[in-house]
C-alpha cells in the first residue's frame, strides 16, 4: 500500500452515523479510529467499522475525491457503501497489518 492514498468511510452500524476521511496510511488511521486514539467525531459517535474505501495513486487525488464526496448527499454515500459492501461488513481485517 506504499505510495498510495485512500478515501474511506467509517460507520457505527449499518445505515447509522458515517464519517468520511482520507489518509496515506489506511491501516494506521482506521486503527486510530477503532481505538479512539484521537478525540473527535468518530470517537464521539462510535464510528469504528471500516465499511468502504477507495485507493488513489496520490494524496492530492484522494483529497480531491474526499472533498467531492463530502458535498454529496447522504443517500449517495450510502449507495456507494451498499454497492461495494452490501452487508456493511467491517473491512478492517482485509487491510490490517499482521
Amino acid at each position: 500500500m506504499e505510495g498510495l492514498a485512500f478515501v474511506y468511510i467509517m460507520a457505527n452500524r449499518r445505515n447509522g452515523t458515517i464519517y468520511l476521511g482520507s489518509t496515506v496510511d489506511l491501516p494506521k488511521r482506521v486503527w486510530e479510529h477503532r481505538n479512539s486514539v484521537v478525540p473527535g467525531f468518530t470517537t464521539r459517535y462510535g464510528c469504528r467499522l471500516l465499511v468502504w474505501y477507495e485507493v488513489h495513486d496520490s494524496w492530492e487525488a484522494a483529497r480531491l475525491r474526499e472533498r467531492q464526496m463530502k458535498e454529496w448527499k447522504r443517500a449517495w454515500k450510502l449507495r456507494e457503501i451498499e454497492g461495494a459492501n452490501p452487508e456493511w461488513v467491517d473491512l478492517y481485517e482485509r487491510i490490517a497489518r499482521p
